[in-house]
């Protein structure tokens, strides 16, 4: 089956990637470790432009498009993160942006994307109205380029740079084997890093977390098959609540990735407090969820090294407050 995205697609996002992207570390306490009981190494995405690992995927898809589609113009979907990266990646080529966003999406998040210079419609998530049906007729009228957030090859592509810089730290840590826990919505993220730990460092598999009762992924690998979520919200983990897992990405983690892992939001919360504690960096409860997992499902966890990525720190000051009243 020829998937969405190769090795090559990423490496070809690397080198767009190049002086536009930051190079995040991978970050180590004692004390963590101490608390998980084995070696905890974090990749610290949350340091990324716009607050998140998505500016990747934003300029790797821009990036790609003709020059007359970059004209016209983009639209894309997001709770957040998504937003941010291609609000930010259009504000820097230029490029007009329309986002839609969920109307109960945080605060913060819907400021961010119109300071870079997007249009923002919301729509209503609780609802059950659809991102996809707003976005899709809103591109039809304008003659914009939809950039969905997963299921996208160049966004993959582009997400999948964080695997390529997570093989060569690894190597420099000594590290070649190590479950690699991703923070999963739609798996865009879960599954570049996938493909790329597949060429670059064979030894590191990835596994899926999410928040408990938004775990697709986790059921969808047990199962071998697609399912959904009841609900599409409801979980303090905005970032990650998506419907089931991304019809591109499925066929990339499903034959990738090992057992999904899951962890309540007080355990997203309190690995919040944690990497503010022992790293000093600030996560979102969605980019916290890998390292809640690390922190708080060891027995399902196998080897004296487990790697976390931090996938996002836009939280709000009052979602922030609460983690932090968890230490």
């Amino acid at each position: 089956m020829t998937e969405a995205a190769t090795i090559d697609d990423i490496r070809a996002a690397a080198a767009r990637l190049d002086g536009h992207a930051v190079r995040t570390p991978l970050l180590e306490s004692p004390l963590l470790n101490r608390a998980a009981g084995r070696r905890v190494l974090v990749k610290a995405e949350c340091l990324q432009k716009t607050g998140s690992f998505k500016f990747r995927g934003g300029w790797s898809a821009l990036s790609a498009l003709p020059e007359d589609a970059r004209r016209r113009g983009v639209i894309a979907y997001s709770s957040g993160n998504h937003a941010q990266g291609v609000a930010h990646a259009a504000e820097l080529m230029g490029v007009p942006a329309v986002i839609v966003m969920p109307a109960d999406a945080p605060d913060l998040k819907l400021a961010n994307t119109r300071a870079h210079g997007a249009e923002v419609v919301t729509y209503d998530r609780a609802g059950g109205e659809s991102r996809e049906v707003v976005g899709a007729k809103i591109a039809e009228a304008r003659g914009l380029t939809i950039v969905r957030p997963y299921d996208e090859p160049m966004v993959i592509a582009g997400q999948g740079t964080v695997g390529l810089e997570l093989a060569e730290q690894a190597r420099a840590a000594g590290l070649r084997e190590a479950d690699v826990l991703v923070c999963t919505g739609g798996g865009g993220l879960a599954s570049g890093i996938a493909l790329a730990l597949e060429a670059e460092a064979p030894g590191l598999r990835v596994r899926t977390a999410e928040p408990a009762g938004f775990d697709d992924w986790k059921r969808s690998l047990a199962a071998g098959e697609r399912l959904r979520n009841p609900s599409e919200s409801g979980s303090v983990c905005d970032a990650i609540v998506t419907p089931s897992p991304g019809a591109l990405t499925w066929p990339i983690l499903s034959r990738r990735a090992g057992p999904g892992l899951a962890v309540t939001d007080d355990e997203a919360l309190t690995a919040v407090a944690a990497a503010f504690l022992r790293l000093k960096i600030v996560l979102e409860p969605g980019g916290a969820v890998g390292l809640a997992a690390a922190l708080s499902r060891g027995d399902e966890i196998a080897g004296d090294a487990v790697i976390a990525v931090a996938t996002g720190g836009n939280v709000d000051p009052a979602m922030f407050a609460r983690a932090l009243a968890m230490l």
